[in-house]
């Protein structure tokens, strides 16, 4: 199951998203926004991160104007190894080394076909379990 959720700035590109884990036949919930309202993406950043952590959901995708700030919010959250990533390197990398558990990306940033790549690379690239990546994850938690 993942967890999704956007501010107004990501919601196009989470419906672009949805349709992708549609089509994939992926179990989602979406935590909102259901608009392009303004609205306070913390809130959603914080919906989303509780789902992971608590193990609601596997993983989590954040989508904000930039996602910057919903990946700084999601940090916040204890467990949570969120990853800004606008590019497929950067989502197998993080899924690989970071064993990260929420993806975010800014809507005003990546356009729809780039998305679902990065999507489809950050769900499908498995942990290393390396030892080195191991130890240097024990060393994020405070």
């Amino acid at each position: 199951m993942i967890a999704i959720g956007c501010d107004h700035g990501g919601y196009e590109l989470k419906q672009e998203v949805i349709r992708y884990l549609q089509d994939k036949q992926i179990e989602f919930r979406d935590f909102g926004t259901d608009s392009t309202a303004s609205c306070d993406y913390p809130v959603f950043a914080k919906l989303v991160a509780n789902a992971v952590v608590s193990g609601e959901c596997e993983f989590g995708i954040l989508i904000c104007g930039t996602g910057i700030g919903i990946s700084i919010t999601a940090n916040k959250i204890r467990g949570v190894r969120c990853a800004l990533c606008h590019d497929c390197f950067s989502a197998e990398a993080t899924r690989l080394h970071n064993n990260a558990n929420i993806l975010a990306m800014g809507g005003r940033i990546v356009g729809p076909g780039l998305a679902v790549k990065i999507v489809d690379t950050f769900l499908n690239t498995p942990f290393s379990n390396d030892e080195r990546h191991l130890r240097r994850i024990s060393q994020m938690e405070p």
